[in-house]
């Protein structure tokens, strides 16, 4: 949990910023406590008491950001209690996730390609999307790839300081 005036309030930035682009609000303000906690994980009812939420919310944030892959649960030792964090690498977890998304996408303009007459406007615009997500498909490995290179690097540089 953030501890500090300062970290809290940068938090909660975070998750306004997050529920603004589309998210939860309650799952905005998990995700943001996750990131800025400096535990190495942390129980449900330390997210409600951070929070100030009920269980029941708290349950259904950890639900959603457990299932697209930025938090998962984890093993702690002594406690009956079950413990969760923000997964290493869930950014890249989360952008490889939505290549099922965009498969999707692709799929779908191209089934409006063949239902469309080749001169139509919606044909065009049809063509464009699939285009576009099909680049996407090609360009997500490569990026994702030189993202893994520029981590290992970070992580052996900070290793040897």
């Amino acid at each position: 949990m953030p501890t500090s005036p300062d970290l809290q309030l940068a938090a909660e930035r975070l998750g306004l910023v997050l529920t603004s682009h589309g998210m939860q609000r309650m799952t905005a303000r998990v995700l943001a406590t996750l990131l800025f906690t400096e535990q190495t994980s942390v129980t449900m009812s330390d997210l409600a008491d951070s929070l100030e939420a009920s269980a029941g919310a708290i349950s259904g944030a950890l639900k959603m950001l457990t299932s697209v892959g930025l938090a998962e649960r984890v093993p702690a030792p002594a406690s009956r209690r079950d413990h969760f964090r923000l997964r290493d690498n869930a950014w890249a977890i989360l952008f490889t996730n939505q290549n099922e998304t965009i498969s999707a996408m692709q799929a779908a303009a191209e089934a409006g390609i063949e239902a469309t007459d080749s001169q139509s406007p919606a044909h065009q615009r049809l063509t464009q999307m699939r285009d576009f997500y099909t680049f996407l498909m090609a360009e997500i490995p490569t990026l994702l790839e030189r993202w893994n290179q520029l981590s290992i690097n970070e992580t052996s540089e900070k290793a040897r300081e």
